[in-house]
């Protein structure tokens, strides 16, 4: 299965074919308003502002799974990452990151990109995935990967 074929929806609930990111280079981040890391959303915003029109898509997709650190609805996020945070990139609905009812998108991401000794399962919020213009999951970064610390490697994906 390809990265493209898979569907999500956005944080105002409409569905969307990531299909629409063919030939961009994507930072896909499972988030929550809550956490110790949530100052990363300026960091991802600034990689946003920096390389969108270079062809980098930041997604975030929320996750309530890790400590209830995102017990919002989707309405507050979106108020409380664009107030807090100036988040203009892209966020999704909440979704499950892990566990039986991992969106599709995570099983993809994992099966490509698999953690530390080979194990799939997402850890903690603002777990980075990397992922080329031609859909393949090159790289997974730990929560403590701050976007500035990975912001060469999309700068050599974007050449």
């Amino acid at each position: 299965m390809s990265i493209y074929n898979i569907q999500v929806k956005t944080i105002s609930g409409e569905t969307k074919d990531l299909s629409d990111y063919r030939g961009k280079v994507m930072l896909i981040v499972n988030t929550a308003s809550k956490c110790g890391f949530a100052p990363q959303y300026k960091g991802l915003q600034r990689l946003h502002e920096t390389y969108g029109q270079q062809g980098l898509a930041v997604l975030g997709f929320p996750s309530n799974q890790f400590a209830n650190q995102e017990p919002e609805d989707e309405a507050a996020i979106a108020k409380h990452c664009e107030l807090n945070h100036g988040v203009t990139f892209p966020l999704h609905a909440k979704i499950e990151v892990k566990g039986r009812g991992i969106h599709p998108l995570y099983k993809h991401l994992t099966k490509g990109a698999p953690g530390l000794l080979g194990l799939r399962s997402i850890k903690w919020n603002f777990t980075k995935f990397l992922v080329d213009n031609n859909g393949r999951v090159v790289k997974r970064f730990s929560p403590t990967d701050t976007p500035e610390k990975i912001e060469s490697q999309i700068q050599k994906l974007l050449k």
